[in-house]
């Protein structure tokens, strides 16, 4: 299932539910970045498990705006969509190391359940002992048990989760028979080789669940770097729920002067006005992940995520 790299290996793995707008160009432009001034890979995922919201249209969407904003990416690119043998190849581990249970609850049975600071149902823990009688199962979860995941993190620093009581079990294989993102994520991850995950901060609250899943399977753990969010006016992070806006695939330039200007690299005012292609010289000369601010622009670091040392010096 691994595939053993001593290079640096990136990726960047949108969701073609929707066109790639400010928040999507940050991630994707910082993990390019990280990788290249390492001299690594950076790859191309489409994660498309989620077939319901997905579309061919968003995909094409994506890639378009992706080579009209002057990234490369190595290799071919994978889809998620294509990879359900592999998913299934980990349930089946995870079953038969006894690590998962089915569960019978409805949506609407645990609608009542504590929230995660994610705002993730807190799983009550009704079927961890076995179903109730006469029900069907409806998922699949894995048994955290009391379970703290710590990890360093790049940008946001040395990190804690207690799984058991922060998180609960959570689900691998849902309901409607999909293969649920986190366990999709750490399978496809370990099969291209990443190294290194550089992402958004509103992905924090999914790290600890995935480090556990990547423990159970005997996948080995990627560096984690998360960058800040990008959020609108009211503080709501920018994302196709909240209408953010699509990226011009026809002005590339002033969109990645501001995405490097968010990222902390301070581009000079003059490159405002500059080619796409100047940006990328300059971006690939000056890129350090040191100057990105520590400011994941979520409530979730606080609540989810104990910060145990400072992440050391840097720009914020």
């Amino acid at each position: 299932m691994t595939k053993a790299s001593s290079l640096y290996r990136g990726r960047f793995a949108p969701s073609p539910s929707g066109p790639l707008h400010f928040g999507s160009l940050v991630a994707a432009l910082g993990s390019l970045l990280e990788a290249r001034s390492q001299g690594g890979e950076w790859l191309l995922r489409m994660e498309d498990v989620d077939a319901p919201r997905c579309s061919q249209a968003a995909a094409d969407s994506i890639l378009h705006t992706l080579e009209s904003f002057g990234f490369a990416w190595d290799g071919e690119m994978v889809w998620q969509s294509r990879r359900q043998a592999a998913y299934a190849e980990a349930l089946e581990q995870l079953t038969q190391a006894g690590r998962i249970f089915p569960c019978a609850c409805t949506r609407r049975e645990l609608a009542d359940s504590l929230l995660a600071a994610d705002g993730a149902v807190l799983y009550p823990g009704t079927c961890r002992n076995g179903l109730p009688a006469g029900r069907p199962v409806r998922a699949w979860r894995v048994r955290v048990d009391a379970t703290r995941i710590a990890f360093d993190d790049a940008v946001q620093g040395s990190l804690t989760c207690d799984l058991s009581r922060q998180v609960g079990d959570f689900i691998v294989r849902r309901a409607d028979g999909l293969f649920a993102y986190q366990l999709a994520v750490v399978v496809d991850d370990a099969a291209a080789g990443i190294t290194h995950v550089v992402r958004g901060a509103d992905l924090l609250a999914s790290t600890p669940r995935q480090i556990f899943l990547q423990r159970c399977l005997g996948l080995p753990t990627p560096v984690h770097a998360h960058l800040p969010v990008a959020v609108d006016a009211a503080g709501e992070k920018l994302s196709k729920q909240t209408q953010a806006q699509p990226l011009d695939p026809a002005r590339p330039g002033p969109a990645l002067w501001a995405a490097l200007q968010f990222l902390g690299q301070a581009p000079p005012p003059q490159l405002r006005a500059a080619s796409r292609d100047e940006l990328w010289a300059w971006a690939l000369d000056h890129w350090q992940l040191a100057r990105v601010p520590r400011q994941p622009a979520t409530p979730m670091t606080n609540q989810l995520l104990v910060r145990s040392e400072p992440a050391g010096d840097r720009l914020e």
